[in-house]
């Protein structure tokens, strides 16, 4: 399934959408307005789980907020940079080679198109939310990053990546010049 991550800052965390409604992925499926609404009510925000490609061995944080609205399941939650794999993931979302996130869940309710073709999700069980290299919803990559507050070591990687990427492109510019 998809996320859309608006925004993401240095303290790991984030927010976004882990679902649009009315979107179809690359396995045929559209998720309905009201598909989470009971799964939400009944396992609540801390729940759902936040993993590293839908791994069950690499929870990566916590969601702090989970609701649906009139575009999708808007999620906010934070990555826990005291955990090595966390940490990785918000360099990795920061320079922007990590950015998408998938849901993982049971399908409680679900009909065909009238021709077969595409399945409409009318209600799941969400279990977890990941992020993961390659989501089902090719529209659902981070859109935004934002750092803010002192330095950090996630700063320090951020900066790190721009010297580096700064470097190569002068290491370019003088070795064609």
């Amino acid at each position: 399934m998809n996320f859309e991550i608006k925004s993401i800052h240095a303290d790991g965390t984030f927010e976004g959408f882990a679902s649009l409604f009315g979107r179809e992925d690359l396995g045929r499926d559209v998720i309905e307005p009201g598909a989470f609404s009971e799964s939400l009510t009944n396992r609540g925000t801390s729940g759902i789980k936040m993993l590293f490609q839908h791994d069950p061995n690499q929870p990566i944080g916590v969601w702090e907020e989970l609701q649906e609205l009139p575009r999708g399941l808007y999620a906010h939650g934070k990555l826990m940079v005291d955990v090595a794999r966390a940490r990785e993931v918000l360099s990795l979302m920061i320079a922007g080679a990590l950015d998408g996130l998938s849901i993982g869940f049971r399908t409680i309710k679900a009909r065909k198109s009238d021709n077969g073709a595409v399945r409409h999700i009318e209600k799941v069980d969400l279990w977890e939310i990941s992020v993961v290299t390659f989501p089902m919803q090719p529209l659902a990559r981070v859109s935004a990053v934002k750092q803010h507050g002192n330095l950090s070591e996630i700063d320090d990687i951020a900066l790190s990546l721009k010297v580096l990427q700064a470097a190569k492109m002068f290491k370019t510019s003088t070795l064609k010049g």
